[in-house]
């Protein structure tokens, strides 16, 4: 296991899901994973493996804070402690269920399997600001790796093809010059950000009524976590976090949290325009081959306006992350 990801946080599924008394299973880094509510509404997750036979544990039944394996029956309290074996009553009880690290921020469950390197998810500071309306969106199931998915979200360039008629244009398709930096802030926390981006877009929110050029950032906090900021002309600075949930090294989920200047569209509303957005990125990151990204110089041509792609690419190495990459 990648101890770079082993020891970072994940979103594993809103807050909302998990419900007191219900079970949520889940998959991370290729581990299955239970999160539950104990009766004091405190957020627990464990291994969805029972210690005995290896039966999911989600499969079983959640009565007074105690779980119940459904194969056996072997019930575990709230630590993850066995504390009844039915066929065999007077047995000494060692049985021990994987417990992992639990948080809740940004409306999001987040798990960390191993020893959390930080002391919680990414910085996103633009959820805290009451004036952005927030909207979740997602999850969106991926048959390809987690870098992969970051890489597209930095990308410019393919909005005029892949996007045509709502981020891009096929007759205005130049990307102009950016910045690209590296960073360390207290409020932002620490990565690669690229400044000063502008891309022309028919329609770049689902408010928008007219094509016009708008102002992006764009910033990478975490291997699998970029943020986008839109500068639209006259109005507050508004952000979309990108969250990524690795299931496999080569299938993730994706999650999408909004922070938005627009009070007047529903919610339902703001949600189909990035379902629509991210149909449209589905089949293209799909088919990209190989599924994991690239690393090593020269495997993949490159341009000037892939200068953020390249220094996430920069980035990942200097993390050494090998989950999802090749090198």
């Amino acid at each position: 296991m990648d101890p770079v990801l082993l020891n970072d946080w994940h979103p594993v599924a809103l807050s909302t899901q998990i419900a007191a008394g219900a079970l949520l299973a889940t998959d991370l880094l290729e581990t299955r994973v239970l999160l539950w509510r104990d009766s004091g509404g405190v957020l627990r997750a464990w291994e969805d493996r029972c210690p005995h036979r290896g039966t999911r544990l989600s499969m079983g039944a959640l009565r007074d804070d105690t779980l119940t394996c459904p194969y056996h029956g072997w019930a575990f309290g709230k630590q993850g402690r066995c504390t009844h074996i039915p066929a065999l009553p007077h047995a000494p009880l060692k049985a021990q269920v994987a417990v992992y690290h639990v948080l809740e921020q940004y409306g999001l469950a987040w798990v960390c399997l191993g020893t959390p390197a930080l002391d919680g998810p990414p910085a996103f500071p633009e959820f805290g600001d009451a004036r952005l309306r927030k909207v979740w969106c997602g999850p969106y199931d991926v048959r390809s790796s987690g870098p992969r998915i970051v890489e597209n979200f930095l990308d410019m360039a393919h909005f005029a093809f892949v996007h045509e008629g709502i981020l891009g244009d096929p007759r205005h398709p130049v990307i102009a010059d950016y910045r690209v930096e590296i960073f360390d802030d207290a409020d932002y926390g620490s990565g690669v950000w690229a400044r000063q981006c502008h891309a022309y877009q028919p329609q770049a929110s689902k408010a928008a009524t007219g094509g016009s050029d708008i102002e992006y950032s764009y910033r990478v906090v975490r291997p699998l976590t970029a943020i986008l900021t839109k500068h639209p002309p006259g109005a507050m600075p508004e952000a979309i976090a990108l969250l990524l949930q690795p299931l496999t090294e080569t299938t993730t989920r994706a999650w999408i949290v909004m922070a938005l200047n627009d009070f007047t569209s529903s919610d339902e509303a703001l949600r189909g325009f990035q379902d629509t957005i991210f149909a449209q990125d589905l089949p293209i990151l799909e088919s990209q081959h190989p599924a994991r990204l690239p690393l090593t110089p020269g495997a993949e041509v490159s341009v000037a306006c892939d200068r953020m792609s390249l220094a996430y690419r920069a980035y990942l190495k200097q993390q050494n992350l090998h989950y999802g990459v090749l090198r």
